[in-house]
């Protein structure tokens, strides 16, 4: 249905593949990011790539790195990180950072954690290393209300799609349920509806029942619509109390006619864990996306392997439509 509507040339559940190098970046030395790196922001700088991306040491307080590639798939970090936990609310980290660039400011939302709530938060820069941060965005709103309340503010996960819609700024916001905000300055942000009334939710029964979550900032595509990657998981609860999850990555669709509905949704997964590092780490069973960029003709995902390697998934729109045609296209000799 999803592709059907969009008309999309990324928008195929199976195009994405993964890379067959991942992870194309792993923890390193004794440092800061020495145990785990992950779930990483994207965006297109000239003729490189950028990732922003998460990573700590053994002590689990998350930093924010930068890394650049020439080709997508081969990255060179600077070894410092470029935003730090340095505030209250934040104390125990600066995770899962997604970016937007409008009129040469970029706008870069992140999750503070301070080890009982997780607060969106904004920060604003013009180089991508000198930050300004904003602090948290929303008081008293619970992302998780109408399934699992946390009783006090809990709003990671923030995409702002880079254009005004019906005169405003739009963010797509939650983990657990998916809402909408709109600004007219792009720092003061304004719940488009209670904590109770989600745009999205989960879907029972299916590969996103436990919780869903936005993973990538927004795409336009060729007929308008808005199509952001997702993230979505299922949970499983022991007779001992030991919890296992399992998420995955989807896609949704939003008419900017209509920007407070999802017009559709991916029924299976576009991308789940299958390798090794997608299923054993820090949180096992996770391939989490947040980075979408499109770059030399080609559509690079990138997403974080059970909270401690990062991958990326690419899309070819010069491949034929689905694997088997791109099977028999790799095995046709050319003879009649």
């Amino acid at each position: 249905i999803l592709s059907g509507l969009v008309g999309s040339e990324m928008c195929i559940r199976d195009r994405f593949t993964p890379y067959e190098g991942n992870p194309i970046l792993r923890p390193k030395g004794d440092s800061w990011e020495s145990a785990n790196l992950y779930n990483p922001a994207a965006l297109v700088d000239g003729d490189e790539v950028v990732l922003l991306y998460r990573a700590h040491a053994d002590d689990i307080v998350s930093h924010i790195g930068i890394a650049r590639s020439s080709d997508g798939v081969n990255f060179t970090r600077e070894d410092a990180p470029i935003l730090s936990p340095s505030e209250d609310y934040e104390r125990y980290g600066c995770e899962d950072p997604r970016i937007a660039l409008i009129d040469g400011t970029y706008y870069l939302t992140y999750t503070g954690w301070d080890r009982r709530s997780a607060q969106l938060c904004l920060a604003t820069s013009t180089d991508l290393r000198t930050w300004t941060k904003h602090g948290p965005l929303f008081d008293d709103f619970d992302t998780f209300k109408t399934m699992d309340p946390r009783g006090f503010n809990w709003s990671k996960a923030g995409v702002i799609v880079p254009q005004k819609m019906h005169g405003k700024w739009w963010m797509y916001f939650g983990e657990g349920g998916i809402y909408w905000a709109t600004s007219d300055d792009l720092l003061h942000w304004t719940p488009g509806t209670p904590d109770t009334e989600p745009m999205y939710s989960p879907t029972p029964g299916t590969w996103d029942e436990a919780l869903v979550e936005i993973g990538t900032s927004p795409v336009v595509t060729d007929n308008g619509l808005l199509v952001m990657l997702t993230n979505g998981a299922t949970r499983t609860v022991h007779e001992d109390g030991s919890v296992d999850v399992d998420y995955r990555c989807g896609q949704i669709a939003i008419d900017p006619d209509e920007p407070t509905k999802v017009l559709a949704r991916l029924q299976e997964p576009w991308l789940r864990p299958q390798t090794f590092e997608d299923m054993h780490g820090l949180v096992s069973n996770v391939t989490f996306v947040e980075g979408l960029v499109k770059f030399q003709g080609r559509w690079f995902a990138y997403y974080g392997q059970s909270d401690t390697t990062l991958a990326v998934a690419i899309h070819d729109p010069a491949q034929p439509w689905g694997r088997a045609l791109r099977d028999g296209a790799d095995s046709n000799t050319g003879e009649e």
